[in-house]
């Protein structure tokens, strides 16, 4: 008898042990609905809060809210999720490369800050700055007229520049202008006139008459050849 009304104290101060636990768990989910009704009720009364001073703002401002317009951004936002998903990756991806290429661009920097250096100890700005101050003189003293003349005379400037890239040309005229650079840095000796006609029998002054007299009969034979051109025109 003893044993069996120990059993049932036992089984009943078990029961009074589970409700208390059911009681303090009940306790607990009261707390928080009341502290999530307390949180709501606040958030109402902030969001209305924000909303009346939005309207208010609006309407200072001249602006007429359309909730209908609302609602349709609303529901394109909603649609087009993937489409930001898809823009958000994409400037992610941009991001990723920017970080990847930023050590090779940098380097590319440091290069053309080199070769930018090497440019100018060579002189290359120098010559590029004098250039243009070539030029500027060229075209200050050329006028319209020379110009046309230039234009219309195109092709014979053009042939008269393929004969000076000839390499024989070009050293009979280094050389010529290295005599003309000796007889104007020296003095020029006087000649009598007998000693003129004694020079003349020389065989230096010969091969120079002889080169004279060619290239005034070679002149000769290029002018008769373009007479007959200048005829039919």
């Amino acid at each position: 008898m003893a044993e069996n009304n120990t059993d049932i104290q036992k089984q009943i101060n078990e029961l009074n042990t589970k409700l208390d636990l059911v009681l303090e768990h009940v306790n607990q989910q009261r707390l928080k609905r009341e502290m999530a009704d307390d949180l709501m009720a606040d958030l109402s009364i902030v969001a209305r809060d924000a909303w009346d001073s939005t309207v208010k703002e609006l309407d200072d401002q001249g602006i007429e809210l359309d909730l209908d317009d609302i609602r349709q951004l609303i529901f394109k936002f909603i649609k087009n999720i993937k489409n930001f998903n898809h823009a958000i990756s994409f400037f992610e991806s941009m991001n990723d490369m920017i970080k990847d290429a930023a050590p090779v661009v940098n380097e590319m920097g440091i290069d053309a800050i080199r070769k930018m250096h090497e440019f100018e100890n060579k002189g290359y700005f120098d010559f590029i700055r004098e250039s243009g101050v070539i030029a500027d003189r060229i075209v200050t003293r050329f006028t319209a007229e020379d110009l046309r003349r230039l234009s219309d005379n195109a092709g014979s400037v053009a042939d008269l520049l393929r004969n000076l890239t000839d390499p024989e040309l070009i050293k009979s005229m280094n050389k010529m202008a290295l005599v003309m650079k000796k007889i104007t840095t020296s003095e020029v000796a006087e000649y009598s006139p007998w000693k003129t006609l004694k020079a003349m029998n020389s065989k230096d002054m010969r091969k120079a008459a002889g080169l004279m007299m060619a290239f005034v009969k070679n002149m000769n034979d290029e002018q008769a050849e373009e007479l007959p051109v200048q005829n039919n025109e």
